[in-house]
């Protein structure tokens, strides 16, 4: 009897070698159709601006070779005699793999899609970037939640029985990681409530720093002396936040003291050039200056404007210029700064 004709398995070696070169056949087949699609594709999508068939091209690259080895392996089996059993588990197996690739598909492309929209609204909304990172986890773990739900209802499981007892699971699960809970749905409440986004610069009690991510449990702030600050989601909830990222425009209160030999007419022409000083600079609007009180060793006067920016270099500078102008005046006009000074009254008594 020819060795090609022996049986095995219900099937003859003949078969069996059949069966081999179709499988390898049918995966070879579809590896170089899926190299062809991406090849032209790839060249297709090079002249537009859409960006969704960009995402779809790079998907197709996350194709398993071990998925297009059991489909070769689902068609071979069409030529053999199996079993019932047999013919079960393959069924499993491709139902399985499928499912696996199809989420690989989805998670890839929404992910790749969310990414490039983080990209393009950087520019415009730095919020975009900690929204997109939160949207992403979550629709993960929805896309893979269903792939595995379907592929159980798939297996024969009773997926009804199995969501409730997650359920009755979940609570406990809940209970162990509260915490860990607790700042998920806080990174959610910033992502959503927007606080603050990436790049704005906060205060969180003593603490303060530039925002330079946002993740699910925690939020990491670059300090000025350089060092990386990391809080708890829920901790930065229950936080006072200042936020001069969202400042437009900078409120500057200062104050100067003149000594009490300046005479009245100089001290009712003192707000005018503090005025004039202001109004001299750029980005900056005049509110008031007063003569505020009298202090101990001088008479004070309070100035009130604002720089019509948030940078403090600029603010500084600003302020630079207008104690230099003030100073200039003052000599001109013979003012006299105040300084702490005493005055001792000596009395003589005759004997």
């Amino acid at each position: 009897m020819n060795f090609l004709d022996e049986i095995f398995w219900g099937n003859s070696v003949r078969s069996w070698f059949f069966a081999l070169g179709i499988c390898l056949g049918v995966a070879v087949g579809l590896r170089l159709v899926l190299a062809l699609l991406k090849s032209r594709l790839g060249r297709l999508v090079k002249h537009t601006r859409n960006q969704v068939d960009d995402v779809i091209v790079a998907s197709l690259g996350r194709t398993l070779k071990l998925t297009l080895l059991v489909i070769g392996l689902a068609v071979a089996a069409k030529t053999l005699e199996l079993s019932s059993s047999a013919d079960l588990i393959l069924r499993n197996l491709l139902v399985v793999v499928l499912m696996v690739q199809a989420g690989l598909w989805v998670a890839h492309s929404v992910t790749g899609w969310l990414d490039h929209y983080r990209s393009r609204q950087m520019k415009n909304d730095q919020g975009a970037a900690t929204a997109v990172g939160a949207i992403s986890f979550v629709v993960q773990v929805v896309i893979w939640t269903m792939a595995l739900l379907i592929i159980l209802s798939n297996l024969g499981v009773n997926i009804t029985a199995l969501i409730t007892g997650l359920g009755v699971g979940g609570i406990a699960v809940a209970l162990a990681l509260q915490n860990v809970f607790s700042d998920l749905f806080a990174s959610l409440s910033i992502v959503f409530d927007k606080p603050f986004v990436i790049g704005d610069f906060i205060i969180v009690g003593e603490h303060l720093g530039v925002v330079e991510h946002v993740g699910l449990k925690t939020t990491r702030l670059r300090s000025l002396s350089g060092e990386q600050l990391v809080f708890a989601n829920s901790d930065l909830l229950t936080s006072r936040i200042r936020n001069f990222g969202r400042m437009y425009q900078r409120r500057v209160v200062f104050q100067l003291g003149v000594t009490y030999q300046t005479l009245q007419e100089k001290l009712v022409a003192i707000p005018g050039i503090i005025r004039e000083a202001i109004e001299e600079q750029e980005n900056t609007r005049f509110d008031r200056s007063n003569f505020a009180k009298y202090g101990d060793f001088a008479l004070n006067f309070e100035t009130v404007y604002y720089v019509l920016a948030a940078d403090y270099g600029l603010y500084m500078n600003i302020q630079e210029k207008i104690n230099l102008k003030i100073r200039e005046r003052f000599l001109a006009e013979e003012i006299e700064f105040a300084y702490p000074t005493q005055t001792l009254l000596l009395q003589r008594e005759d004997a």
